[in-house]
């Protein structure tokens, strides 16, 4: 089962005692349904869950018949096939006689919980979510400009900040930010799907936070090995010119020991050195034996 289908199983499984929040969530439902008008009010999902909960709950709000879903292809469509059951519908909502232009009828959203349901009926006629593990995205399609103004506007009330864009002729009010996506899943009362977006998250971040440890350890790793290759070359050609007992007793103490360790660490040759001299000073010494190999033949290695 996807993320999405997840959260809509979740929605759909929420007891709604009250009763003004049951006509919210009924009315999200149908204005972002599949149609909502005088010849036809109907919804078009791939969830059986959504499907059944549209049927009963539209039916139970306005005292008419629930009607059974018809199957095409992958799609699921609760239609009302009666006109009287349809003038009813849109009676109980408010929406007789029918607008021009489909908007959202606030007194439909009485108070402050009715918000969090109406958003909860529109995600599961209209909305989607990716799954986090891949993607941040959270979004409900709109097919009308003014309900989608409304819409966009309605989610800006509760203090949202939702994005929006045209996308094939539908309008689309998207979140991308995750925090924005758990706060979303919160209002409409996804608390399970709120969390376990929360614990990918968390694991993503920890994983990306190792991943840049290593990276950031290898690149050390490989400029050191770097390093110390050049050091050894330069010793080399000291040992083969002058010999390494022309060196003062401490550099030939460090070059021996990094002859014999060519891929330690700066650390490892401290010790090495059984701490007798510190990282700064065998690095010293290690930038003086460099110059010293430049200067036998004049010319850099």
């Amino acid at each position: 089962m996807s993320f999405s289908a997840e959260v809509k199983k979740e929605l759909s499984s929420l007891e709604i005692i009250s009763p003004c929040c049951r006509h919210a969530e009924a009315y999200g439902m149908l204005i972002t349904g599949r149609s909502f008008s005088l010849s036809s009010v109907s919804i078009s999902t791939e969830n059986a869950m959504v499907a059944e909960l549209y049927s009963k709950i539209v039916s139970q709000e306005c005292n008419i018949a629930a009607e059974p879903p018809e199957i095409r292809g992958r799609k699921l469509i609760v239609s009302f096939k009666k006109l009287s059951d349809r003038r009813k519908i849109l009676d109980s909502f408010g929406h007789l006689p029918p607008e021009p232009t489909l908007r959202i009828n606030r007194a439909n959203i009485g108070n402050e919980c009715c918000f969090q349901a109406f958003l909860r009926g529109a995600f599961l006629s209209c909305g989607a979510v990716t799954e986090p593990k891949k993607n941040y995205h959270l979004e409900f399609v709109i097919p009308y400009l003014k309900l989608s103004d409304d819409f966009f506007f309605l989610m800006d009330e509760l203090g949202l900040g939702p994005k929006r864009v045209v996308r094939k002729g539908v309008y689309i009010i998207y979140f991308k930010d995750s925090e924005k996506i758990e706060d979303v899943l919160t209002i409409m009362g996804a608390t399970n799907s709120t969390l376990e977006l929360m614990g990918v998250k968390i694991k993503k971040n920890i994983i990306n936070r190792v991943n840049r440890r290593v990276n950031f350890e290898t690149a050390n790793i490989d400029r050191s090995v770097e390093a110390g290759m050049a050091q050894v070359k330069a010793i080399k050609k000291i040992q083969r010119k002058s010999g390494l007992d022309s060196l003062s007793p401490n550099l030939k103490v460090t070059a021996e020991l990094r002859l014999e360790n060519p891929q330690a660490s700066l650390n490892e040759l401290e010790e090495l050195h059984g701490f007798s001299v510190s990282r700064s000073g065998i690095n010293h010494r290690l930038t003086r034996l460099l110059k010293i190999a430049d200067e036998l033949n004049g010319k850099k290695i």
